[in-house]
């Protein structure tokens, strides 16, 4: 198989996937348009064709428009290439595909799942890094204390709470982390 991409319409505007023999080599969220889209893609996987994606690909598109649609969609499923990347980053990132729809944990949470030796600053950096935004759901680890921490995604920390507030996202113990003050949320706290 080739290596080849898609751009796809979700809730929240144009994403792109990227695949090859082995699974995913690249996830895109959003640009301003669809010209700039393909553009970051070209740049970051030089030679890759734009193409209808096969069985595997179609059902990652499928299950990536339901979870931006607010399905609680596990995605971890979804079979990435992890070959050219570094060890610690895809320790982070397995670590992170575990956490769920709708739940949030800390840098420094995620960090002790990674190794007793990673840090909450080695998490974010690896995070930053992250090439499969909503796969490996880099959007549902925060700052300590309920704040919402970095995104380095187009419209950075303003698509993080976007995403988070499409899965209804909680962490334990935090009523203020996406709430608007002073609005009853019922049942779903």
């Amino acid at each position: 198989m080739s290596p080849a991409f898609t751009i796809f319409a979700t809730a929240i505007g144009d994403c792109a996937i990227a695949w090859n023999a082995v699974g995913l080599t690249g996830v895109w969220l959003p640009d301003t348009s669809g010209t700039r889209l393909r553009a970051r893609i070209v740049s970051r996987r030089p030679g890759v064709v734009e193409a209808p994606p096969p069985g595997t690909m179609k059902q990652a598109v499928g299950a990536i428009t339901a979870l931006l649609q607010g399905e609680r969609i596990d995605l971890s499923a979804i079979p990435i290439d992890d070959t050219t990347l570094d060890a610690f980053d895809a320790r982070v990132y397995n670590a992170a595909r575990t956490i769920p729809p709708g739940r949030v944990v800390t840098y420094a949470a995620l960090a002790e799942r990674v190794s007793a030796t990673a840090s909450a600053r080695d998490v974010g950096q690896s995070l930053g890094r992250n090439p499969f935004p909503i796969v490996v759901p880099c959007h549902r680890i925060v700052a300590a204390g309920g704040q919402l921490g970095g995104f380095s995604a187009p419209g950075e920390t303003t698509t993080k709470r976007r995403l988070l507030t499409i899965e209804d996202a909680r962490l334990d113990g935090v009523e203020d982390l996406f709430d608007t003050p002073n609005v009853d949320r019922g049942s779903k706290r």
